[in-house]
């Protein structure tokens, strides 16, 4: 798929893991009018936004590093040296986020932040560039 150019945006990551997302789930989602949201790290958003600039990037940010190690070993998925390096990315991670992120939600209580997530979305689907098409409509019903 990746020679067919057939993803939005691929990585590999921590060198043994690929991902990527379907170019076809983008135009599906634009044919059925609806949002598509993506679970990306970085260099997806790096990749999406440089292809799509008017893409909208909501960085979920760990409340501390101390908590997200917490959550990453209660998984128990991870040795050691692959909880550093996940860790050490995680930093990068952080401090890239400002180039390529629109919006930030700490999750420090994922009650609230899923509330912050769906009011960001909201906001947008309310924009006046999103709603250009229907304020014309509601223009024209004025006679103009």
């Amino acid at each position: 798929m990746v020679a067919r150019d057939e993803f939005l945006e691929y990585a590999q990551v921590f060198g043994k893991y690929s991902y990527g997302t379907p170019k076809k789930w983008l135009q599906e989602s634009r044919r059925r009018g609806l949002d598509l949201v993506l679970e990306i790290d970085v260099q997806g958003a790096q990749q999406v936004k440089r292809k799509l600039p008017e893409s909208v990037a909501i960085f979920i940010l760990p409340p501390s590093r101390e908590e997200l190690e917490r959550r990453l070993r209660s998984r128990g998925q991870d040795a050691n040296e692959e909880m550093a390096r996940r860790l050490a990315k995680a930093h990068d991670e952080i401090v890239a986020s400002e180039k390529f992120y629109d919006f930030c939600v700490v999750n420090d209580d994922v009650d609230r932040a899923g509330k912050e997530a769906q009011a960001i979305v909201l906001a947008l689907r309310c924009s006046s560039a999103r709603r250009r098409d229907r304020v014309k409509q509601v223009l024209a019903s004025f006679g103009g």
